[in-house]
Formats: structure tokens, C-alpha cells, sequence
């Protein structure tokens, strides 16, 4: 039995359970799919989803999956009769998520606070990213981190 990986998985069902609520939460951000808006590291306020909000094209959502939240930009609502499905992507993705059910929507984000203390709400979270501008980036900063380990050993 592995400690962590139990100790995540709960905190992981605590934080979906919360959020289904009605209640808000904050997480810290990993990885580099929202770079350069979201950083690895900045704290993000989590709302709730419920019948009475709206989701709009350019907001930023937290959608389930296995192994936690993945915060993804709403880029698209698609209704087919009574079914509405969710199009998201990260702003430094190649391509768009599967599309989502309203059910599998966790939460969206509220606020962001990078690791300054500055702090983006309300429509400031609201934006169409420059895709290729942030994937470019990305790629420069793997890029940078792999020659800075490669000099390291030398």
C-alpha cells in the first residue's frame, strides 16, 4: 500500500465531494497546459457548478478525471437537443479535449494567485489564448531545463 498515492486519492474525493456541494476550495496548480496564464505552482479558487450558473466560452473550468482536476479553458458549448456537451483546451495544448458532459465539470475557476501574490478574478480569467504563442513557450522551457541539466553533469 502506498501512502501518498492513498493520502492524494482521498484528498482528491474530498475536493470533487466539496465542490459538488456547493462548496469552494484551493488548489495549487501543476503542470504547463494553462502556461503562461496559469503557472506550475499558483493557487487557484475552485467554485462550484450548479444549475443556476452559466458557463460561458473563455472561463476556465476544472473538469474530473482519474487522477485528480484538469483546469482547461471552456473554448466551446455544443447543444444537440436536450444534450449539451463542453469543448475545452489548454492554452498552451495542441489540440481540444474530448468533449465534456455538464456531470463531469467539477468546478470553475474563481481566482488566481501566482506565486507573488498577484492576484487575476473575475474577467480578468476571461481571454482567447495565443495557442501557438504558449505551446511555443513551453517548449522552450523543457528545452531550457533539459541543456541546464545536461551542464550540470559536465
Amino acid at each position: 500500500m502506498n501512502s501518498e498515492n492513498d493520502t492524494y486519492t482521498i484528498l482528491k474525493e474530498i475536493s470533487f465531494a466539496l465542490l459538488a456541494e456547493g462548496k469552494t476550495i484551493r488548489a495549487k496548480a501543476e503542470g504547463y497546459s494553462m502556461y503562461p496564464f496559469i503557472r506550475p505552482g499558483s493557487m487557484v479558487l475552485l467554485g462550484p457548478i450548479n444549475d443556476s450558473v452559466t458557463l460561458i466560452p473563455g472561463e476556465i473550468v476544472a473538469w474530473k478525471r482519474e487522477s485528480g482536476f484538469v483546469l482547461h479553458r471552456l473554448t466551446g458549448i455544443i447543444k444537440n437537443g436536450s444534450e449539451i456537451h463542453y469543448i475545452t483546451r489548454g492554452d498552451s495544448c495542441l489540440q481540444e479535449d474530448q468533449p465534456l458532459s455538464r456531470e463531469q465539470i467539477a468546478g470553475r475557476v474563481l481566482m488566481i494567485e501566482d506565486a507573488k501574490g498577484e492576484t487575476r478574478e473575475g474577467s480578468q480569467l476571461i481571454r482567447k489564448p495565443r495557442y501557438f504563442y504558449n505551446r511555443f513557450s513551453v517548449w522552450l522551457i523543457f528545452k531550457w531545463k533539459r541543456i541546464s541539466r545536461f551542464m550540470m553533469i559536465l
